[in-house]
C-alpha cells in the first residue's frame, strides 16, 4: 500500500507545478506538456508487462527492484537541469510504476484469505483513490513554500520505507525459468497502446483529426490493437493468456473498470479549472475544496471493509453507483454562485459512491480467476482502467472547448438592440449595447455563461454515463466457493 500510494500521488502531483517547471526549465507550454505525457505514456506501456515479469523473475524481486528503480527516478527529476532530462527522468518513473498497482493486488488477493480479501482490498483502495485527490494538494503546497523539486524529493523517504517493508515482509513466489517473452505480440500492445495514449493527450491541443499526427496515431493504435488480439488467440504460447478472457466475471469488471476510469479522474480534471477560472478560488482553496471527494472515498471504504464480507458485492456496487449518480446530479446545478458548501458536499457525496463501488468490483472481477492468472489479470485490470481515465479526460476537456464555443455562438444571437429583453426595466444599463465599454461588458458575460454550461454539460454526460452502465452489472455470475491457493516460497 505504501509503494501504491507513492505511485498514485506522483501521477498527480506535477500538475501544480508545471508553471514554476517551465520557467525554471526554459521550455513552452507544449514541451512542458511531456512531464506528465512521457510518465503516463511509460506507465501504460510497461504495466501489460508486470504479469510476465512476476512469473520470470519472482514477485519480490520485481517489487523491490521497481521501488528502488522509482525512488531513484525521482530524486533524477528533482536534481534535472534541462527539460531533455526531467522527461527521461519521467520515463523511467513511469516505467517502474507501472508494477506497483497491478502487483500490490495480486499479493494482497494471494495472501490473504477469501473470505477477507474485501476488507484487504478496502484499506489498499484507500491509497489508490486517495492519492490522486492530495496529489494536486500536496503539490501545491511545497511548490509554494518550498520548491517544485520537492514534489520529486519527497519520494525519497516513502520509497526507503516502502523498500524496507516489502523486503522484510514479503514472501517470495515461484519462478517460472521456462516462461519465454512473446516479443512480438507485447511490441504490437506496446506500439498500440503508446500510440493511442498519445493521441489522447495530444488530441484536443491539435484539433483531433484535423491533425495528421493525430490520424497516424490512432490508424496505429487500431491496426496493432486489432493485430494484437488476432495473434493473442492463433499464438500457441501468446503474450496475454487467453484463459483470462474466458472467465465470465474477469471480462465484465474489467469492462466495467473502463467506465469507473472515465469518472474517476474526469470530475477531478473538470473542477479544478471550473473553481480558479469561473468562481475565482485560489489554488490553495480549491484544493482544501477538493479533499472532500478524498474523505467520502475513506469512509465508504472503511465501511466496506467491516460489511464487505458479509454481503454480496453487488449489493454494495450498485448503491454506490446510484450515489455517485446523485453526485453529478447536483453537479448539473452549479452555477457561477455556487456555495463552497455546494462544492464540498458534492464531493463528499461522490466519494462516497466511488468507494463503495472500487473495492467490491475488484473483489469480485478476481473471484473465480485463478491465482495462476492472477499477475497477469490485475496488471490488465489496471491498464483498462487507467485507458478509461485516459479516455474520460480526453472526452470531457473535447466536449468543454466545443460546447464553449457552440453555447457563445448560440448565445449571441440573442445580443442584439432589436431583442425585447435589451428594452425591460430590469435589463443592465452596462450591457445596453451604445458603447465599445458596454459591448466588452456584455461579451464578457455570455462568455462566462458559455463556459458555464459548457461545464454543466459534461457533468451531465457523466451522469449519464454512470446510469447506463448500472445494468452492465447483471453480467457479473456467482462467486465459486473454492479456488485453488497460491504457492509461496519460504
Amino acid at each position: 500500500m505504501i509503494a501504491t500510494v507513492m505511485q498514485t500521488i506522483d501521477m498527480t502531483i506535477a500538475n501544480v507545478a508545471l508553471p514554476h517547471m517551465q520557467g525554471a526549465l526554459s521550455a513552452s507550454i507544449d514541451q512542458i506538456a511531456w512531464v506528465l505525457t512521457s510518465y503516463i505514456v511509460a506507465a501504460a506501456i510497461c504495466t501489460p508487462l508486470v504479469g510476465f515479469c512476476a512469473a520470470r523473475f519472482g514477485r519480490k524481486r520485481l517489487f523491490i527492484t521497481a521501488i528502488m528503480g522509482f525512488t531513484i527516478a525521482s530524486a533524477l527529476c528533482g536534481a534535472a537541469q534541462s527539460l531533455q532530462e526531467i522527461v527521461a527522468a519521467r520515463l523511467l518513473q513511469g516505467m517502474f510504476g507501472a508494477v506497483f498497482v497491478p502487483l500490490s493486488q495480486a499479493v494482497l488477493l494471494d495472501t490473504w484469505p477469501r473470505e477477507r480479501h474485501t476488507t484487504a482490498m478496502s484499506w489498499w483502495g484507500v491509497g489508490v483513490i486517495v492519492g490522486p485527490i492530495i496529489g494536486p494538494t500536496l503539490g501545491g503546497f511545497l511548490t509554494e513554500y518550498h520548491s517544485w523539486r520537492w514534489v520529486f524529493y519527497i519520494n525519497a523517504p516513502i520509497g526507503l520505507l516502502a523498500w524496507l517493508a516489502v523486503t522484510v515482509f514479503l514472501p517470495e513466489t515461484p519462478v517460472d525459468r521456462e516462461r519465454r517473452l512473446d516479443l512480438f505480440g507485447y511490441g504490437l500492445l506496446a506500439i498500440g497502446i503508446g500510440a493511442l495514449q498519445l493521441c489522447l493527450d495530444r488530441g484536443q491541443t491539435l484539433d483531433w483529426f484535423a491533425s495528421p499526427e493525430i490520424i497516424l496515431e490512432a490508424l496505429i493504435a487500431g491496426v496493432c490493437c486489432y493485430m494484437f488480439i488476432v495473434h493473442m488467440f492463433t499464438h500457441p504460447t501468446p503474450f496475454l493468456e487467453p484463459a483470462l478472457f474466458r472467465d465470465r466475471n474477469f471480462v465484465a469488471g474489467t469492462s466495467f473498470a473502463f467506465i469507473v476510469g472515465i469518472t474517476l479522474l474526469a470530475a477531478v480534471t473538470l473542477l479544478p479549472p471550473y473553481l480558479q477560472t469561473l468562481l475565482g478560488y485560489p489554488v490553495r482553496d480549491v484544493g482544501v475544496l477538493l479533499a472532500s471527494r478524498g474523505i467520502g472515498t475513506m469512509i465508504s471504504m472503511l465501511t466496506v471493509g467491516r460489511i464487505g464480507n458479509r454481503v454480496h458485492p453487488l449489493q454494495l456496487i450498485i448503491p454506490g453507483m446510484l450515489i455517485t449518480c446523485a453526485s453529478f446530479y447536483w453537479m448539473t446545478l452549479f452555477s457561477l454562485d455556487t456555495t463552497p458548501a455546494m462544492v464540498v458536499g458534492s464531493g463528499f457525496v461522490q466519494g462516497l459512491g466511488l468507494g463503495l463501488v472500487f473495492v467490491p468490483l475488484t473483489t469480485m472481477t478476481f473471484s473465480n480467476l485463478t491465482p495462476q492468472l492472477r499477475n497477469e489479470g490485475t496488471a490488465l485490470y489496471t491498464l483498462v482502467r487507467n485507458i478509461g481515465s485516459s479516455v474520460g479526460v480526453s472526452i470531457v476537456t473535447s466536449l468543454l472547448a466545443r460546447n464553449t464555443q457552440a453555447n457563445h455562438a448560440a448565445f449571441v444571437q440573442f445580443a442584439s438592440p432589436f431583442n425585447d429583453a435589451t428594452r425591460l426595466p430590469g435589463y443592465p444599463a452596462e450591457w445596453a449595447l451604445q458603447s465599445p465599454a458596454t459591448i466588452a461588458a456584455l461579451e464578457h458575460e455570455i462568455s462566462r455563461q458559455a463556459q458555464l454550461l459548457a461545464y454543466l454539460q459534461d457533468f451531465r454526460f457523466m451522469l449519464w454515463l454512470c446510469i447506463l452502465t448500472i445494468p452492465m452489472l447483471l453480467v457479473f455470475a456467482k462467486r465459486r466457493n473454492t479456488a485453488p491457493e497460491p504457492t509461496f516460497i519460504e
